[in-house]
């Protein structure tokens, strides 16, 4: 009675595609996915970065980055080779 049956979404389609033609649909559709996908980032972006907040407060020693473990792992390992030269 009052429902939408497949025939009407059918014409409902035909006359879409008639009006806006196939590439300009396929255009439509992937800027809405990109629009979607950047969305979904932005709002992952934001999380991360207030639960790395939360935990730097928790513990009483700075936090460092790969890069600066290394560098630290090199010099330690350098001096502990000067001490066994002499």
């Amino acid at each position: 009675m009052g429902g939408i049956s497949i025939w009407q979404l059918l014409i409902i389609a035909v006359i879409v595609v008639l009006l806006f033609g196939t590439n300009k649909l396929r255009t439509l559709g992937s800027d809405l996915g990109a629009s979607i996908k950047g969305f979904k980032k932005a709002i992952g972006d934001d999380n991360p970065s207030q639960q790395a907040q939360k935990t730097s407060n928790d513990a009483d020693f700075e936090t460092k980055n790969i890069a600066e473990k290394q560098s630290a792992a090199q010099s330690e390992s350098s001096e502990s080779k000067n001490k066994e030269q002499v």
